[in-house]
């Protein structure tokens, strides 16, 4: 791709947001299974470069640059934006993302794109979206902060029953490493 130019925001979760420029034309022209490929070792350049640079302000173990969110253009003429958040070694979530959309809603709020109150419909890579608003703002250490508020759906996709024994003698778990 060349150079990229890109925001970082927090969520939940430190994310690179790149925003359509002149080395990424913008989600609609990819597919995921390109960003899929180009995302790990995007991240790992940021993270390589900034060392020491994201660091959650109240827990020092919160850090780095963890998801990669490729911006572009709605489907929807009632949406606000779209992306595509890339997270883990090779997977793209589905949904608009829950932390995406918080650290989306927090880089408009920081460039004046969007109010305290006002709507923001954020749409996912298949189109998908959560409606959200910064209900607040604040400070997190020295820094300037939102409260976000985020509307959406799930779906009931399965259950899951977990026993435990208790004459188990690793029945917490063990490490091995």
């Amino acid at each position: 791709l060349g150079r990229l130019e890109f925001d970082v925001a927090y969520g939940g979760n430190f994310y690179a947001i790149i925003d359509p420029q002149k080395n990424f034309s913008g989600l609609e022209h990819f597919r995921a299974s390109q960003l899929v490929q180009l995302s790990p070792e995007i991240r790992a350049r940021i993270n390589k470069k900034y060392p020491d640079q994201f660091i959650h302000p109240e827990d020092s173990t919160i850090r780095d640059v963890s998801h990669l969110m490729w911006t572009g253009a709605p489907l929807s003429t009632e949406s606000s934006g779209r992306n595509a958040v890339f997270y883990g070694d090779k997977a793209i979530d589905r949904s608009p993302c829950g932390t995406g959309t918080s650290a989306r809603l927090a880089q408009w709020y920081a460039q004046g794109r969007i109010k305290e109150g006002q709507e923001f419909i954020h749409e996912s890579i298949i189109g998908s979206a959560f409606t959200a608003t910064t209900e607040g703002t604040g400070r997190v250490g020295e820094y300037s902060s939102i409260i976000p508020g985020i509307k959406g759906w799930a779906r009931l996709t399965g259950y899951n029953r977990i026993t435990l024994d208790e004459d188990d003698p690793f029945v917490c778990g063990f490490q091995v490493i």
